[in-house]
């Protein structure tokens, strides 16, 4: 298969933002984090992407909003591209890799409040499928996060899980290519450093 007949989608994992209660949509970038949206910019600027997706949320948005910028193109929102909820209470630290893990283990098992792996994975997929019949065979760069992008990969991958989700970085940046069947074809890292969750 020629690689012109690929639509090429980047997710792009948002970088580094200070947790802050209650402010799940509306918090940004740490100074760090904004140095790092700044070199995804330099990394994909040679990609010649054409369509530019996100999360809502701030943190997805500002880390792709300088590659956009470059290309004068608008950063368009897609509320199901939010990150999973994993409750409606603040999970402690020392309980949330385990928390993770028992959603990953199963997919159907949601804490109170929260989705399950197949809810938020569901409406996310709708989503690149949208996507992928919009723009076929071109170059799509999505700001994203940690779950709801391990979820997604998920669907086209069932290898993908608890493990990946862990090894992912704030920022991190993975090149999906997809044939004119919606198939997954090859994934490449593009991200070079950066530390785990």
């Amino acid at each position: 298969m020629s690689k012109e007949s690929r639509t090429i989608l980047y997710f792009v994992r948002h970088a580094e933002s200070v947790y802050v209660e209650g402010q799940e949509r509306e918090r940004g970038l740490t100074e760090r984090g904004c140095r790092d949206a700044a070199i995804v910019a330099e990394v994909l600027s040679q990609e010649q992407i054409q369509w530019y997706y996100s999360s809502p949320y701030r943190r997805a948005v500002d880390t792709i909003q300088e590659l956009a910028d470059r290309s004068s193109a608008p950063v368009l929102m897609e509320e199901d591209l939010r990150e999973r909820q994993l409750s409606d209470e603040r999970v402690k630290h020392a309980d949330f890799l385990e928390s993770k893990s028992r959603l990953y283990l199963d997919p159907s098992f949601a804490y109170a409040g929260g989705e399950s792996g197949e809810q938020a994975a569901s409406r996310a997929v709708a989503v690149i499928h949208r996507i992928l019949n919009i723009h076929a065979g071109q170059k799509v760069a999505i700001g994203t996060h940690g779950d709801v992008m391990t979820l997604i990969f998920q669907h086209y991958d069932a290898s993908y899980g608890y493990e990946f989700w862990k090894s992912t970085t704030m920022p991190d940046i993975y090149k999906l290519e997809f044939n004119m069947e919606h198939e997954l074809v090859q994934v490449t890292r593009l991200w070079q450093g950066g530390e785990n969750i």
